[in-house]
């Protein structure tokens, strides 16, 4: 495999050996490894679902990096009031240097609706997709000259993570660190509930994993955690990370 860029420096990294050294490494060791190893351009990615609640703590209130990495969010215009009021009360608790984009060139969900239509994702998902998530993640990452990112996504979300490495590498040659690939959901709670750690009520009401909010359906038993996503469609990802 090509070597990843891992800094606006062009440091490269060998993404086969991070993998073989971290595979079942705690996520605390491979954060401490990006915090030791990269000095610029490191982010974390979040939308401070319960994956990505665990890394904030594990980074803000543990590991505490001088100064804070960025935690880039994207606002779609589209979350549900919780995952707003959450991304608040996560920026305050922890000091964060929350760095929010939107789609562009609109400002409220009553704009975007004006500017494309009253229910985009009925009539063209790709493009509410395109319009709320790809292209502000791209603009976020251009614009903070991002070359590691921090992301909460784990094996068992899905069968389409099931091979989910700890290190790789995206589109556009960056690195990108899924600390919490090897956990599984049983883990991650287990970690929120005795650190105490603030995460979304919705997960209180039913829902195992929380999106945009007319995409976003509460789970059954026996489902997978990201079944209530883009109930009865075929799509599994919104594209960011493709």
């Amino acid at each position: 495999m090509d070597p990843c860029i891992a800094t606006p420096k062009q440091q490269t990294v060998d993404i086969d050996h991070l993998n073989q050294q971290f595979d079942s490494a705690h996520p605390k060791s491979v954060l401490t490894w990006c915090l030791e190893n990269i000095s610029e351009g490191l982010i974390q990615s979040t939308a401070f679902g319960a994956s990505g609640m665990v890394i904030l703590d594990l980074l803000y209130q543990d590991l505490n990096p001088n100064p804070p990495i960025p935690v880039l969010f994207l606002d779609t215009l589209h979350h549900f009031p919780e995952t707003l009021q959450l991304a608040k009360d996560a920026q305050s608790h922890y000091g964060l240097d929350l760095q929010v984009f939107y789609p562009q060139g609109v400002n409220s969900r009553a704009e975007f609706a004006q500017k494309y239509g009253d229910q985009l994702w009925e009539t063209d998902l790709e493009q509410f997709h395109q319009l709320t998530k790809v292209e502000p993640l791209q603009r976020g990452l251009e614009q903070l000259q991002v070359a590691t990112w921090v992301t909460g996504r784990r094996r068992d979300q899905s069968r389409a993570r099931s091979k989910l490495p700890i290190f790789e590498c995206d589109r556009d040659g960056r690195l990108k660190v899924n600390p919490l690939a090897n956990w599984i959901y049983k883990e991650v709670w287990n970690y929120l509930v005795s650190h105490q750690v603030l995460y979304n009520p919705l997960y209180d009401q039913g829902y195992a994993s929380i999106g945009d909010e007319p995409l976003t359906t509460m789970t059954k038993a026996g489902e997978e955690e990201r079944a209530g996503r883009w109930r009865g469609m075929t799509r599994t990802e919104c594209g960011m990370h493709a």
